[in-house]
């Protein structure tokens, strides 16, 4: 394991130790602003986040909801580019020293280059990629240049994934599993469910010791605290995303996200 994989790894693994899961936090590239959304993710992390992803804001995104569909369109409106979301990567980090994810579809790494994309983010000081639309039998290319360049392939997980296709999921992956907790698009919801503890617990019983983390739903510090009872680490994107849509000004949104990154902080802490 080399590169900022490791990082992601003993950032997980620390969280463990301390009993507790792991506040994964998402929010798009250029969003409100390339500056403000670089501002908007250092102030996620330096408020409690352990790990940020940070999106790349794509014009059909399938597995994102409302809330972020309407931030990845001002995004790009706003002309936002791979460079701007690799400098979001490198600035985030640079200034936390903590791991930092790109989300995105394989479309637009596929266009720009896999080789390309993986130097530049591992250049960059990321930790590695979600890709939620990329099959596991189709991405040989993409694990064999993540690997070289020392990053973390990060497959998702639906309750619709039969037992066998979760074990060749995380036999392929690395850096942890996201399980989306329910069949739909991202969203905040009332309740996260039931289908989100035992899609975790299949995941486990594949026998994998990638971490299992739990995204799609969660918005507040009673349900970071619910999910953190099963999870590994509890993944918050619409949330944060709607507290920069909903403030009046910038300086409000940053202190909005600043507010439920403590609160969500305190919530997987609650079994700790």
């Amino acid at each position: 394991m080399s590169g900022n994989i490791r990082l992601l790894a003993d950032t997980l693994a620390a969280a463990k130790a301390e009993g507790r899961s792991a506040l994964i936090a998402y929010l798009p590239a250029g969003f409100p602003t390339v500056d403000g959304g670089i501002e908007a993710v250092k102030a996620v992390l330096e408020a409690g986040a352990d790990v940020v992803e940070v999106g790349l804001p794509h014009s059909d995104p399938v597995l994102d909801g409302p809330v972020i569909q309407t931030a990845d369109d001002i995004a790009l409106r706003g002309g936002v580019r791979i460079a701007d979301v690799l400098r979001t990567v490198r600035e985030a980090h640079e200034a936390t020293g903590k791991p930092v994810l790109v989300m995105t579809y394989w479309n637009p790494i596929d266009r720009y280059g896999v080789e390309r994309f993986t130097a530049e983010l591992a250049q960059a000081g990321g930790a590695g990629c979600i890709l939620p639309d990329l099959p596991v039998q189709e991405s040989g290319l993409w694990r064999e240049h993540a690997e070289k360049h020392g990053l973390a392939t990060v497959f998702v997980v639906a309750p619709s994934s039969r037992d066998e296709r979760l074990a060749q999921i995380t036999a392929a992956g690395s850096g942890f599993v996201y399980a989306a907790s329910l069949m739909g698009v991202t969203g905040t919801r009332e309740t996260v469910g039931a289908q989100a503890r035992d899609l975790v617990r299949r995941t486990r019983a594949t026998g994998t010791d990638l971490p299992v983390c739990v995204g799609l739903g969660v918005s507040n510090r009673a349900q970071a605290a619910e999910v953190a009872g099963f999870a590994d680490g509890v993944i918050v994107g619409s949330a944060f995303v709607k507290r920069l849509l909903d403030a009046p000004d910038h300086a409000a949104g940053l202190r909005a996200v600043r507010e439920l990154a403590g609160e969500l902080a305190q919530g997987v802490r609650g079994r700790a």
